[in-house]
């Protein structure tokens, strides 16, 4: 079971890419299921939101252990698709989350902090 995560979110396209946007984000489907089949990851999920009058417009949730994700973005490949997605999209952010189990100890450490300022 993983334990980390990658958030990556990004806006709006940027006016006049938005064909090359549907490449780019093709290509990130394309690599994340590449790195599913050879066991970097252990799973991800390509999300679009709907019109809500915020930023967000979509993201991926990658799941898979953090020695995992931490070498897939330290990868040449990963680092370009994402140079490439910043060329098309505003807003882009690649954030580490804990998930699955890991979000328990996560609590387990705010509980501790928490009780050192009752």
């Amino acid at each position: 079971m993983s334990e980390s995560a990658l958030f990556i979110g990004w806006g709006q396209t940027v006016r006049g890419r938005e064909q090359r946007s549907l490449d780019v984000f093709n290509d990130a489907v394309t690599y994340y299921g590449e790195r599913l089949q050879d066991g970097s990851i252990e799973s991800f999920d390509p999300v679009i939101l709907d019109p809500h009058g915020g930023d967000l417009q979509g993201f991926f949730l990658i799941k898979g252990s953090a020695q995992g994700l931490a070498a897939m973005m330290d990868s040449e490949e990963f680092q370009r698709l994402h140079v490439r997605a910043t060329m098309i999209v505003d807003n882009l952010g690649i954030i580490r989350a804990h998930v699955d189990d890991e979000v328990l100890t996560q609590l387990g450490y705010f509980s501790d902090a928490a009780g050192e300022f009752s």
